[in-house]
This record gives C-alpha cells, structure tokens and sequence, in this order.
C-alpha cells in the first residue's frame, strides 16, 4: 500500500511549485531523504521540473519520475503560500522548503501534526518520542 506525498519548494518570488510521490511518503523515508539529501534549494527545483514520481531516492536521476514512462506531469504553481495551503494537493505526507532567516528548513504536515506545517525536525523528534 502506497503511502503518498507532495514535495513543495517556495521560490524566491514567493510562488510554491510542488510535485505528487506516490510511494513511502512517510518521515523516515522521504522526510529522512529530503532532509539529507535535498537541502539546497536549485536540486529541489530539479525534482519539481521533472514533475510527479512513483519515487524519491537519494539523487535525482535515481528518482523514479513518470516522464521516464512519457506520462509528465508537470509541478502545480501557488502565487503564495496562502494560496498553497488553500489550494494544493494534500496526501497523508506533505513537504516543503521554505527559508527562515535565509536558510533552507523543510516543513511537513501530516495527521500527526494536527494538518499544520511544522519543521522537519520537529516532526522526527515527535515521531521518535512517540514510537519510544
């Protein structure tokens, strides 16, 4: 059973893209990847021009995009945040990079956040809490 997810990025401008991943959307998957792996804002936009996955893996030509089987679906654009929240797909897994205080932090909302966008981090330290 898929447990899926989106992976946002908000540009500089302001504006958020973000891409549907069906498969292990769950933090110790894809919200342990991106918080080792995907860090730099230019990589992330990598991930989200070559549109939605099955999968995310450690490096962007390991991911398994469905534009590798002719079937691209491009990013979704939000002119804000506001808007993103509003608007945007939401799975059961949900990341985004944003910056706070110029440095990239991702955020995730889930069930277990109460559907608020909290930092990654937060999240793993929750997590760990509870499953302790």
């Amino acid at each position: 059973m898929a447990t899926r997810s989106t992976i946002a990025l908000e540009y500089a401008d302001g504006t958020i893209g973000q891409i549907y991943c069906h498969w292990d959307g769950y933090l110790d998957h894809n919200g342990l990847i991106l918080d080792i792996n995907y860090t730099d804002p230019f990589k992330v936009r990598e991930l989200l021009d070559r549109g939605d996955m099955s999968s995310l893996d450690t490096s962007v030509s390991g991911c398994d995009f469905y534009s590798n089987r002719g079937d691209y679906v491009p990013q979704r654009m939000y002119k804000d945040f506001s808007e993103y929240v509003r608007q945007a797909q939401f799975e059961e897994y949900d990341y985004i990079l944003r910056q706070v205080d110029g440095e990239p932090v991702w955020f995730v909302r889930s069930y277990a956040t109460y559907d608020d966008f909290i930092p990654l981090e937060k999240a793993f330290l929750a997590e760990k809490e509870y499953t302790e």
